[in-house]
């Protein structure tokens, strides 16, 4: 994500908080496997692609493909915090590859971790882990990453009593005051799109927010999962107005395995085949523009 990191801490604390409130990142990786979903309750044909006549992974149950999440796990990566069902962005990609990879709905097992745990040195009690994670440098030091399944577009997040809200094209921002923090990927496509000399500039995202809130901006631009979790949890009335066409230059989100696993491979290779053939993308549509109503801006 392109927010600071003292503001993804306040997300991950915060997330704990509202786990009453949102159907990841806090429970234990001993936390018990969620129960698989029965062949009708797996993913639709949207979610998945041909799968290979047999899975042949090492995995740490044999037959089986254990893929951790955190806990909550929230919409609309998860949907009613439940992945096994296949409902939420994240949940249909990681059937849709496990189906690539060979495995049935009834052999994937999901457990929880948190999301520290997950990207820290050591051995893994799960095979694949997904729950929103960029790809870094410092990350790439510890744990294996997947080809992306995922690229962050930016959003722009408002209040139900601004004008804002009724915007419905990037034309429609030209008379309002848009917030951004100085240095981050949303500046980048936010001046863009919206020019600078429309845009009001804040040193971090925490006071993008707080600008919002004391009313001296009527709307700012994000990446779409920061949006996603401000709307419904830091802010009252908080909504999406929408979000950018463009991905150019958004993190990349993919698959977290354990340090030189000998899946990383195959794992990759089944994401990079659902993307060339169109299926991450109708995730995604479906997911992340059409579920939750967030239009892309034109």
């Amino acid at each position: 994500m392109s927010v600071t990191p003292a503001f993804r801490s306040a997300i991950v604390a915060t997330t704990a908080v509202a786990a009453l409130l949102l159907a990841g990142c806090s429970s234990s990786a001993d936390d018990n496997a969620s129960s698989t979903p029965s062949p009708s309750d797996a993913p639709t044909a949207s979610a998945t692609s041909s799968a290979p006549a047999s899975a042949s992974l090492d995995t740490v149950t044999d037959g089986k493909l254990t893929i951790a999440t955190g806990e909550p796990a929230y919409e609309p990566w998860m949907v009613d915090d439940d992945p096994a069902t296949g409902k939420g962005f994240e949940s249909a990609v990681a059937y849709a590859v496990a189906n690539q990879l060979g495995y049935a709905s009834t052999d994937v097992v999901w457990v929880r971790t948190s999301f520290e745990s997950a990207i820290a040195p050591g051995p893994k009690d799960w095979d694949l882990n997904i729950q929103q994670f960029s790809i870094t440098p410092e990350r790439e030091g510890a744990v294996d990453f997947s080809s992306p399944y995922y690229t962050t577009s930016q959003a722009i997040v408002t209040l139900e009593s601004s004008p804002a809200a009724q915007a419905a094209s990037l034309a429609d921002f030209a008379q309002l005051k848009v917030g951004v923090a100085t240095g981050t990927t949303s500046y980048t496509v936010a001046a863009q799109e919206l020019g600078k000399d429309n845009l009001a500039v804040f040193n971090s995202a925490e006071d993008t927010v707080l600008a919002l809130t004391s009313g001296q901006i009527d709307a700012f631009v994000t990446d779409l999962p920061t949006a996603f979790y401000l709307a419904s949890v830091e802010l009252d009335g908080g909504v999406i107005a929408g979000q950018f066409a463009s991905n150019q230059g958004g993190d990349e989100f993919a698959f977290v395995l354990p340090n030189d696993s000998p899946n990383t491979a195959p794992v990759s290779s089944a994401v990079d085949a659902l993307n060339a053939d169109g299926t991450l993308g109708a995730l995604e549509t479906e997911w992340l523009s059409s579920a939750v109503d967030v239009p892309v801006l034109n």
